[in-house]
């Protein structure tokens, strides 16, 4: 890796099959308003005056590449599929140093490069190592839950499928919108494991890494529930459509 401080980079986790959609097309080639779901969150990052954007493929790798494809691109390719963590372990090689990293799903079609960049200066502004973007609601469903010190600081991010009933009671929740700072990323995730109830490497848990490591890290919170929404089945595909013709 080579860079500087000023770089600005984006991470964007496109390996997924997307079982549930019930078809074999890679779920990030799914369309909303005409285009592919990848295409709306690359419009979004590239709005966001990011330096470099490499894409994780996985599933399908060459179609994704084929259909989305451009010269300020970098595909990389995650074989065997191994959580979100190691998604971003992939990336790394193919990161300049330096500077700060976005991390998002391909799935987010809704995201506006507005909320990017505010992500992206309150990290810079309060010089934190990561800030994660979040949303409240009464029932966070699957999303993973913000969980806080006594104190009212991030403490830690848990995966639902990993959360106590308290902790699943919690109304914020994480919406896998992430900006670091590119090198205590790279830390973090080299400290990672898959200890957890699906034995894979979770991105989130780079947040525990951090805290315990003593680096700032904070929350930075979006109002709005539709801008963050990802795509898992055909009726949420429909619905984000039609949130979009909306617009």
């Amino acid at each position: 890796m080579k860079g500087g401080d000023s770089i600005l980079q984006a991470v964007i986790l496109a390996a997924g099959k997307g079982t549930r959609m019930k078809s074999d097309l890679p779920k990030v080639l799914h369309r909303i308003g005409g285009s592919p779901l990848l295409e709306h969150v690359l419009a979004a990052v590239r709005g966001a005056a990011v330096d470099r954007i490499v894409v994780v493929v996985g599933h399908q790798a060459a179609l994704v590449k084929r259909t989305c494809g451009a010269d300020d691109l970098e595909f990389v390719l995650q074989e065997p599929q191994q959580g979100t963590g190691h998604a971003v372990q992939v990336a790394v090689p193919a990161l300049l140093s330096g500077g700060h990293t976005v991390v998002l799903a391909g799935d987010v079609p809704l995201l506006r490069a507005g909320t990017i960049r505010r992500l992206v200066d309150e990290t810079v502004t309060a010089g934190a190592s990561a800030s994660v973007l979040t949303c409240r609601v009464a029932d966070a469903g699957a999303y993973g839950r913000i969980i806080r010190d006594a104190d009212g600081n991030l403490a830690r991010i848990v995966e639902a499928r990993d959360a106590t009933a308290a902790e699943l009671a919690v109304g914020e929740y994480n919406t896998g919108v992430f900006c670091y700072r590119t090198a205590d990323m790279c830390e973090a995730l080299a400290r990672l494991s898959a200890d957890n109830d699906q034995g894979e490497y979770y991105l989130t848990d780079t947040i525990a890494h951090l805290v315990s490591a003593g680096k700032p890290v904070q929350t930075v919170a979006i109002t709005d529930p539709d801008e963050v929404v990802g795509i898992n089945t055909v009726a949420e595909l429909k619905a984000a459509d039609d949130l979009l013709r909306a617009r």
